[in-house]
């Protein structure tokens, strides 16, 4: 097994962009499911002591997971994620802070 894992994370402050490359000891279809199962990614997403609960989460080209980190305090972040997606190979989100219904907050930007 690979030991030396590739785990890059570049910040470039003039485009306001944080870019994550990183390579898990895991084949391919673990790894997906860890970001495309809602059983699996409200395991891990938030960040503790917050947990994650989905309450909607379509993966598929133009699906969206819809979610709530939830504080200690029993208090609901919500967030939603809309995807782009190459099946096993690549995804990404377009992600939005929202409220309970799922409409998005446009006073915060949103992140890819």
């Amino acid at each position: 097994m690979k030991t030396n894992l590739q785990f890059d994370f570049i910040v470039n402050k003039e485009n306001n962009t944080v870019n994550v490359k990183r390579e898990f000891a895991a084949k391919l279809p673990l790894v997906w499911d860890a970001w495309t199962k809602r059983e699996i990614l409200d395991l891990w997403w938030a960040p503790k002591p917050y947990q994650t609960k989905t309450k909607l989460m379509d993966f598929r080209e133009d699906g969206s997971w819809f979610y709530a980190m939830i504080s200690p305090e029993r208090i609901a972040h919500w967030g939603r994620n809309d995807y782009t997606i190459e099946v096993l190979k690549n995804f990404s989100g377009l992600n939005a802070f929202c409220d309970e219904n799922g409409t998005i907050n446009t006073d915060f930007p949103r992140t890819v």
